[in-house]
């Protein structure tokens, strides 16, 4: 007897994405040193008519929240964590600025990995041009 092969979460969500009549959701990936470029790429993409899902807090600028080391390390590697939920949520990754460090690459390697097209506001900074025909 053979039984029907169960989706993964992945599966499941592209399907319910597919029934969905929803927009192109896009993720913002880039350095927090051009949050500005990333609200106005936010801007042009939302007038787009897309869903833009981005980083949310810029730890380059002193808050309460990550003030004390610890809180900030620890808040740190959870905003990784959510950050690459938002690229598994998204359609298309859209990165941000002409300057790539490790975390934003790192990101653009997990995009890639699960198939994610990515768009960049400046090519030459493309680590892997080959990988996007767009």
């Amino acid at each position: 007897m053979s039984y029907p092969k169960l989706q993964t979460a992945g599966e499941k969500l592209a399907d319910a994405k597919r029934d969905l009549p929803l927009p192109t959701i896009v993720a913002i990936c880039g350095s927090t040193r051009f949050m500005e470029e990333m609200a106005e790429a936010d801007l042009r993409e939302t007038a787009a008519g897309r869903i833009v899902v981005k980083p949310g807090c810029d730890m380059k600028r002193p808050h309460p929240l990550w003030a004390d080391p610890a809180d900030a390390e620890a808040l740190k590697k959870s905003l990784d964590r959510l950050h690459r939920r938002k690229i598994i949520l998204a359609d298309e990754v859209l990165v941000v600025g002409d300057y790539i460090g490790d975390s934003t690459r790192a990101e653009i390697a997990y995009a890639r990995s699960i198939g994610k097209p990515i768009r960049f506001t400046h090519p030459e900074v493309n680590p892997n041009p080959e990988r996007e025909s767009r």
